[in-house]
């Protein structure tokens, strides 16, 4: 199956670019990526942004012209060439490494770091400016350094905040801990004390802390080496990603992108206990469930459409859903939360299609009593609301198939 390209008229700005890129093919060096190079060229970038297209796709190129201006800025402030890459994978060429990447729709820009590829991808404006804005923002340091610990007394605690101690900034423990920093900063605030200003805290040598949000809440010390990066980072990434995070219309696209059936509650902003009850009781029957289904929650005045979708309104929240990006099935009862088992067979009702199937034909057979006859209730379940967040078909052009790579 062919993807579909859409039309879409440039503005006047993108449309000269678009021209005199037309004429001038070869006014910027971008690194054309390729099985044979990419593991190198990647690794050794601190900073990459790579252009996944496809040549045919429109979108594609009325991206080129604008992708390669934003080098040439970027080049002149970042000579060094292994501080900042700007690349492109032809995708029809290169369909392993598109594949590799989980390319699902042209033009994708992806940020790598040191050769890892970061989960948020670019979404912004497709701009000159706003391309360049963003890969100064990515230079910046994460890491804000503590000149006096009652910093550290006053920080925001609705935030999440690593504090790393350090006797010294030129080390390895220190660099292990800027690269954790540069990868996770989207997710985390992360703050360093070195020399006498940390010593207090460095009683039994450098020392990194998770304080989580909750003015109250306990902090937690990492344990493991601090020159170990793996260790560092999956527990800097466990404190740092939440098991439940909040759906907004910002990161929307980026989580339906996922392609994770979403369990969402939906509660009012200021109802913490209902949010706290959800995590707790998520934590506790579901953990085994991550990586299958996204567990979020959603501000139900922001969210009033899907709410309504399941004839529900704020008024009748905490409300428990899942959407499916094909149908939308609500959770029976809020009360029920607690009742062990109850929300993990709501999941696996919907991994087993008991859901959908009970939506159309009523009760399965073996939920019906002894001697009550079986009713086939056609009904048909609210279509997914989320999935309207997906990525645009008039800013890309979509791939249907994920075979077609």
């Amino acid at each position: 199956m062919r993807p579909a390209i859409f039309p879409l008229l440039p503005d006047a700005g993108c449309l000269l670019l678009l021209v005199s890129w037309l004429f001038n093919p070869t006014r910027s060096e971008i690194t054309s990526l390729d099985s044979g190079n990419i593991d190198d060229i990647l690794n050794n970038a601190d900073v990459a942004l790579v252009n996944f297209y496809a040549d045919w796709c429109r979108f594609s190129q009325m991206l080129h012209p604008i992708f390669e201006e934003a080098s040439n800025v970027i080049k002149e402030e970042y000579p060094d060439k292994n501080q900042v890459v700007f690349a492109r994978v032809d995708c029809d060429q290169h369909s392993d490494i598109a594949q590799r990447y989980r390319i699902s729709k042209y033009p994708t820009l992806k940020l790598f770091r040191n050769g890892m590829m970061m989960k948020r991808e670019y979404r912004g404006q497709r701009s000159v400016t706003a391309i360049a804005d963003y890969i100064r923002q990515q230079k910046s340091n994460p890491i804000r350094e503590v000149q006096d610990l009652e910093e550290i007394s006053s920080l925001d605690r609705s935030r999440r905040n690593i504090v790393g101690y350090f006797e010294q900034k030129d080390s390895d423990n220190y660099r292990t801990f800027e690269r954790v920093a540069n990868i996770l900063h989207d997710d985390c605030v992360f703050l360093s004390a070195f020399g006498a200003v940390s010593k207090a805290e460095r009683f039994s040598g450098d020392n990194v802390i998770y304080k989580p949000p909750g003015e109250n809440a306990p902090d937690m010390v990492y344990l493991g080496s601090l020159t170990n990066f793996d260790l560092i980072y999956a527990w800097t990434q466990d404190k740092c990603v939440p098991l439940v995070r909040e759906i907004t219309f910002e990161n929307g696209e980026e989580l339906t992108e996922e392609g994770l059936p979403f369990l969402i509650l939906f509660h009012m902003k200021d109802d913490l206990e209902s949010l706290e009850k959800f995590q707790q009781e998520v934590a506790r029957q579901l953990i085994s469930e991550k990586g299958t289904i996204n567990f979020l929650h959603a501000d139900c005045d922001k969210f009033r459409h899907p709410l309504l979708h399941i004839q529900k309104t704020p008024s009748d929240c905490p409300v428990i859903a899942i959407d499916s990006f094909r149908h939308m099935y609500v959770f029976p009862d809020f009360s029920d939360l607690s009742v062990p088992g109850k929300l993990k067979q709501f999941v696996l009702d919907l991994h087993s299609g008991k859901l959908h199937r009970e939506f159309h034909h009523g009760p399965d057979p073996t939920d019906v009593a002894p001697g009550q006859p079986i009713q086939d209730l056609a009904s048909s379940p609210p279509e997914s609301s989320f999935q309207k967040l997906a990525p645009s078909e008039h800013r890309y052009t979509l791939l249907r198939e994920k075979d077609e790579l």
